[in-house]
């Protein structure tokens, strides 16, 4: 049986992760992979990769159909400062963006992944093959949120459901019942350091999902290097959305976080109910 899927990698060890274990499950790897993005040794996990510029949306599409190519996923960082300062668009992409009424990230997400589905390339969700990535419910930790803290975990979870419902992040920090900062173009990592410098050693992280995610792509991600940062800057607890978030380095991120004394806990809107 010929299995083969496409990988379109952006940064981060995500592309790795599934190269991996689509390896293991016999697939062919054929990566279209993001220069200054993804991982030099992604080449050494696929069969076959094409480096690419972000907005070379042609190239792409023409190398998944030099090699029949018919699935792919979407899976990576792109840092969002490289939108001002390094893409090539090509003529498709420029028609792509003219034709949106909105460029923000799921927009442009889901209009892409639509131009690829119109030429016969099928996105399909970047955890296809790592269901186990996707986050548990439940307290991971040692330590658990107290009164005060759960009451900021609800402040940042409707805040944080809101700035995705407009599609500007995913990540809100809170502290003494008080919003510290909003995920915006910097990403997490920089809006937890903005947050926490202003909490006084209180700082809350919450993450959540977009209240209309596409699990295609962009699924909120933590990891070991988010509750490293969170020690450094001097956040206490991180919240993520329970089955709706990826994991990376899961057992590392709960041993570090209990040396830390920082707490982790994952949600659903049924648990935030009760």
């Amino acid at each position: 049986m010929d299995l083969r899927i496409g990988l379109i990698a952006g940064g981060g060890q995500f592309p790795l992760i599934f190269s991996k274990r689509a390896k293991k499950r016999g697939f062919t790897i054929f990566a279209a992979a993001y220069i200054h993005e993804a991982d030099p040794m992604l080449k050494d996990h696929v069969d076959e990769i094409e480096w690419l510029h972000l907005g070379q949306i042609r190239r792409l599409i023409r190398y998944f159909k030099l090699n029949h190519v018919s699935e792919a996923v979407m899976i990576g960082t792109i840092r969002k400062t490289r939108i001002f300062s390094d893409v090539k668009p090509d003529t498709k992409a420029i028609s792509l963006i003219l034709g949106m009424k909105h460029t923000h990230d799921d927009g442009v997400l889901r209009a892409f992944a639509g131009a690829l589905e119109k030429e016969g390339i099928k996105i399909q969700a970047s955890t296809l093959l790592l269901p186990e990535l996707l986050a548990p419910p439940g307290r991971w930790t040692k330590r658990k949120p107290n009164r005060s803290e759960m009451s900021d975990i609800e402040l940042g979870w409707r805040c944080a459901k809101e700035i995705g419902r407009l599609d500007i992040g995913q990540c809100v920090v809170v502290g003494g019942g008080s919003i510290l900062a909003v995920e915006a173009i910097d990403g997490t990592d920089e809006t937890i350091k903005r947050g926490a410098a202003l909490g006084s050693g209180t700082a809350v992280v919450v993450k959540t999902c977009k209240p209309n995610q596409d699990n295609r792509f962009d699924m909120p991600a933590v990891g070991t290097d988010t509750i490293k940062t969170m020690n450094i800057a001097g956040a206490g607890v991180l919240a993520v959305e329970a089955q709706k978030a990826v994991v990376f380095d899961r057992k590392e991120m709960i041993d570090f976080a209990n040396q830390a004394n920082i707490a982790i806990i994952a949600m659903d809107e049924a648990e935030r109910a009760r």
